[in-house]
């Protein structure tokens, strides 16, 4: 089936409509830590441009005043013996509290009054307190950037849909260790979840705040 059919089939079952885009935005940064960015972790991949798309996008929340959180993965050793996705993905049991891996990239620049979350597993929201955070900024759009795509990206945007928000992607803003798992992801999230958008349209929507 070629794109442009593949496109048909989801258009004609009724797929991939727009997303609306609210009056109080929010961004999520999932995963930019160095266990993901830095690719002398054998868990990380080369996420520079995506960091730097990403990075660039929080300089303009920051200076229009929309909020913005963090998300990392970060294991204690209870974790390690217990976790089921851990016997599944072995490798994300080296995102241990306390070691660098779990530190968001310094290029993001984070502040200290934008929230980190910290999670065991894929979504942002599972065992989190991030509802209560986006409810307490009254948030209806949540602009979902960071890592991977195919993994705790999807997962967050996912159940960000559930938990009753319109969701923006911009592409250039998530990265993932493969080509294929991020397309087909990207593809997934913009038929079925929120807009895949570029990045420079969510700078748009952010400056007209």
């Amino acid at each position: 089936m070629s794109a442009r059919e593949m496109d048909q089939t989801y258009k004609i079952a009724g797929f991939g409509n727009a997303a609306r885009r609210g009056v109080r935005p929010a961004i999520l940064v999932v995963d930019f830590s160095y266990g993901f960015t830095d690719i002398t972790y054998p868990t990380a991949a080369d996420m520079s441009e995506p960091v730097a798309a990403t990075s660039r996008l929080l300089d303009v929340a920051r200076s229009r005043a929309v909020p913005i959180a963090f998300t990392t993965i970060s294991y204690d050793e209870a974790h390690i013996h217990t976790l089921p996705w851990l016997r599944k993905a072995s490798g994300m049991a080296a995102l241990r509290s306390g070691s660098r891996l779990v530190d968001i990239d310094e290029r993001l620049a984070r502040r200290a009054q934008e929230p980190l979350i910290l999670k065991l597993g894929a979504s942002a929201f599972f065992g989190t307190p991030l509802a209560t955070i986006l409810a307490a900024w009254q948030t209806d759009t949540l602009i979902v950037t960071g890592a991977t795509t195919s993994g705790c990206v999807r997962a967050s945007v996912v159940d960000a849909v559930q938990h009753g928000y319109d969701v923006l992607v911009p592409e250039e803003c998530v990265a993932d260790r493969a080509r294929g798992p991020h397309q087909a992801n990207l593809f997934d999230i913009q038929q079925k979840y929120g807009d895949v958008i570029s990045a420079a349209a969510a700078i748009r929507y952010v400056e007209d705040r």
